[in-house]
């Protein structure tokens, strides 16, 4: 597959380490996007990782729950919730370097200020 904006340019493939999680998340933006510049592909690898391990930290909360016992028997928050928290907000912030054009959502209730004529 090339890239409209890149013509004769093949679409870049996502690095190897990536999950199925990851490497969705990579190809979605970059063919979305055309991502085909290093420091955007960088980005890109950034958010995929962090979108794998976000679901490596899912599997461990959904396997051992939201509290585990620690060495004394009293219970504590999973660690793995920690993890999903910490890689949620650095995918958060590489999508946001990104720079991405979004088009924001709209409000499917009542109508705004904004859209009156």
């Amino acid at each position: 597959m090339e890239l409209a904006a890149f013509p004769g340019k093949p679409l870049p493939k996502p690095p190897g380490h990536l999950k199925a999680a990851g490497r969705r998340l990579w190809t979605d933006i970059v063919t979305q996007y055309r991502i085909a510049d290093g420091a955007g592909l960088a980005l890109v690898t950034t958010a995929a990782e962090a979108q794998d391990r976000i679901r490596e930290a899912q599997r461990a909360i959904r396997q051992y729950g939201a509290l585990v016992p620690d060495r004394y028997g009293a219970l504590k928050q999973n660690p793995a919730c920690f993890l999903e928290r910490d890689a949620r907000a650095g995918m958060l912030s590489a999508l946001r370097a990104l720079n991405l054009d979004l088009e924001p959502l709209r409000d499917r209730g009542r109508s705004t200020v904004f859209d009156r004529k």
